[in-house]
């Protein structure tokens, strides 16, 4: 089953969105977007602590259970986490499974022993890419503001041997922008590896949701700017593609065989 999923991204408690993973616009309370997502009966839901590793700061576990609470939906968490006793007391407040980032590539060892003690159904790597100044693909670290002369592909492949159930690719490039997704970049990486790849970044209707995909090779789509914004304009309005448009995607899903 195909997944069509938001992601809300936190900073200081409120909910904000980014635009190249700048700009960071205050847009409202994390629990009241949850409420209206259990509304709309969303797949599943992302929350991601854009501040907490950033400021050396251990995961917000009374935050946490508050949403976790709250969701009717699969929740998914990731930010500041620095521990498995962290990833412990954050699965143990409902959360379905942990996003790890930074922790990832500065202590990958992380990712066999969430996978070897919790499964690997709840451990998810996130892996943000931008393009450097010759048009090459590159990890960044959102902590330092750089990227990283990683290969992806490999650096997909090594999330997967270790343990990752699940990849959750993020182009910085095209995040906030409603440009639509970098295909090229969610073929390569879907390419690469075995496990579900979840694609973000760019999102702006229906059909993006749909070519992720059926021409990117993605397991599931995912945004924030299009569920949380009514427009490009960047109106505040929580949304979600009504029956009839997830109808439509279904139906190009299908008709191209995925």
């Amino acid at each position: 089953m195909k997944r069509i999923i938001p992601v809300l991204l936190v900073q200081d408690g409120g909910l904000v969105k980014s635009v190249n993973f700048r700009k960071h616009n205050y847009i409202g309370d994390p629990i009241n977007a949850v409420k209206i997502f259990n509304e709309k009966e969303v797949d599943e839901i992302v929350i991601l602590d854009i501040s907490a590793s950033k400021e050396n700061r251990s995961p917000n576990i009374g935050m946490i259970r508050e949403i976790a609470s709250e969701a009717f939906m699969p929740l998914a968490y990731g930010g500041g986490i620095t521990t498995i006793e962290e990833v412990k007391d954050i699965l143990f407040q409902g959360v379905e499974k942990v996003v790890f980032n930074t922790l990832a590539l500065n202590k990958p060892t992380i990712i066999a022993q969430t996978a070897s003690r919790f499964g690997s159904s709840s451990t998810v790597v996130s892996i943000d890419v931008k393009k450097n100044i010759f048009g090459k693909w590159k990890i960044y670290s959102h902590l330092t503001n750089k990227s990283l002369n990683i290969d992806i592909a490999e650096y997909a492949k090594q999330m997967q041997d270790l343990g990752a159930g699940e990849l959750f690719l993020n182009s910085v490039d095209q995040d906030g922008t409603f440009k639509g997704f970098d295909l090229k970049l969610i073929s390569k990486v879907s390419n690469a590896v075995q496990i579900p790849v979840i694609a973000c970044g760019g999102a702006a209707n229906p059909n993006d949701l749909a070519y992720a995909i059926v021409m990117g090779g993605a397991s599931a789509s995912a945004a924030g700017s299009m569920f949380v914004y009514q427009n490009s304009n960047r109106a505040v309005l929580i949304n979600y593609p009504e029956w009839e448009n997830m109808q439509k995607i279904i139906e190009i899903i299908k008709r191209n065989g995925h």
